[in-house]
């Protein structure tokens, strides 16, 4: 569930920018005319990000737009960082690699602004790799096979802004089931949630409503009786029983604390 009192905005990557702009037109309520702090640390080469976001979100009323990019970690200490943040009624980061992420921002002023930010009640929005740098353990790296293999995935710690769940993104596009289960085998008091393009999780409190044209999965592990992933070798394909699946579509709404859906109204 989300660590503190602000909404997030987590999108599975492609989010319409043309078009209805469904999710980017929430994110844009949620400003209220407020400054939105587009974070393009995810990129190893940031050009062309920040002017995208600039073109679809003038549409939708966002006027007041800032570019926060870090080139080394200690930038994420400098003063000329932090000021990016003042005044900001909104955090999106975009796409790229979420190891980059966390490598340059975690555990810096930067990171601790930004969660001070969240608990005082500002929006986190974060697509793709910044989707997935959301959650305390997040998914660096692994096939995207239906069949999970023990010794293919990679983790590493994320930010942290949303508790007790491991996300994945462009999940049904590029075929990823298979690793999120195994995300989960690897700690089934996880609910692994797997978002597709153009779709995503709001997230508010304990409680998560589906945007979007695609859909979201949570994979829950916390009743599996079997698994093999602490016995079996490296190339060996992933063996659990009793997990379960639950897929929602746009205004399905998801509970974290009681692990449970329940149907759009």
């Amino acid at each position: 569930m989300a660590e503190g009192r602000g909404a997030l905005l987590i999108i599975g990557g492609h989010e319409d920018k043309e078009g209805d702009r469904v999710i980017l037109k929430e994110l844009a309520r949620r400003l209220d005319g407020g400054k939105l702090v587009v974070a393009t640390v995810a990129s190893h080469e940031p050009e062309g990000y920040f002017d995208a976001y600039l073109e679809a979100f003038r549409g939708l009323g966002v006027t007041d737009m800032v570019e926060l990019y870090v080139d080394e970690r200690s930038d994420s200490e400098s003063p000329e960082a932090l000021e990016k943040l003042d005044g900001a009624a909104g955090v999106f980061f975009t796409g790229g690699d979420q190891l980059r992420i966390t490598s340059q921002i975690g555990d810096t002023a930067l990171e601790r602004r930004i969660g001070e930010l969240h608990r005082s009640g500002v929006v986190i929005a974060g697509t793709s790799a910044g989707a997935s740098v959301m959650s305390e353990t997040m998914l660096v790296a692994g096939p995207s096979a239906e069949s999970y293999r023990i010794g293919e995935l990679h983790m590493a710690p994320g930010l942290g802004l949303m508790r007790h769940v491991i996300i994945d993104q462009h999940f049904a596009e590029r075929g990823r089931h298979g690793r999120l289960v195994g995300a989960v085998a690897h700690n089934p008091r996880l609910l692994g949630v797997g978002i597709d393009e153009d779709t995503a999780l709001l997230v508010e409190g304990s409680q998560g409503r589906v945007l979007g044209s695609g859909a979201v999965y949570v994979v829950d592990g916390e009743s599996a009786t079997h698994s093999n992933i602490a016995e079996a070798r490296r190339e060996d394909a992933l063996s659990i029983f009793d997990v379960r699946m639950h897929v929602l579509s746009a205004g399905d709404q998801f509970d974290f604390a009681k692990r449970r859906p329940c149907r759009a109204r």
